[in-house]
């Protein structure tokens, strides 16, 4: 399902950093999108029960602003996940930047569309690399979608530096 669209201004940073105070030059959320589509690693960020972060490269599709993942629900990551759905997620360029910050849930069984949707997002991106999964692939667990709360993004930092931001009922005011 795609969330409405998010509201956008400039990240905080101290001063020095040189982030215009104006709204000029602001990255539209298509950027984001293009981003979190074309990727092939997502470096996801969860955290540990004892509040250590834990961080691994993952793959993923980005469907309807929500970034899919996928594993074994043994894994480390997977296990954070459901103790704790607070993930960060961050793409592999330090230019062309893009960090999520948001909420992960368990998608118990996909829907049939969501499957079928998935899996030919996975094939057309991963399929090359001997991954193609069927759109019944999870209907044993261990798929996560990752709901974005916070977005920030450059291409130009610090011109371009933009927050984009979700409402959500988890996160305060």
């Amino acid at each position: 399902m795609t969330q409405s669209l998010p509201r956008v201004d400039r990240p905080l940073f101290p001063d020095g950093y040189g982030v215009p105070a104006d709204l000029d030059h602001l990255l539209p959320w298509s950027f984001v999108q293009e981003k979190m589509n074309a990727a092939r690693n997502y470096w996801v960020c969860t955290v540990r029960p004892d509040g250590r972060p834990h961080v691994t490269p993952v793959w993923g599709v980005w469907v309807d602003d929500t970034l899919y993942i996928e594993g074994s629900l043994s894994t480390r990551r997977a296990q954070n996940l459901l103790a704790n759905p607070a993930v960060t997620v961050h793409l592999e360029s330090g230019d062309q930047v893009v960090i999520l910050d948001g909420l992960a849930r368990a998608v118990a069984r996909p829907t049939p569309d969501l499957g079928r949707r998935l899996s030919a997002q996975y094939r057309a991106k991963y399929g090359p690399l001997g991954y193609e999964p069927d759109p019944n692939a999870w209907d044993q667990g261990g798929l996560f979608a990752v709901q974005p709360v916070t977005v920030l993004a450059w291409s130009q930092f610090p011109q371009d530096a933009t927050r984009f931001q979700f409402p959500s009922p988890e996160r305060s005011a």
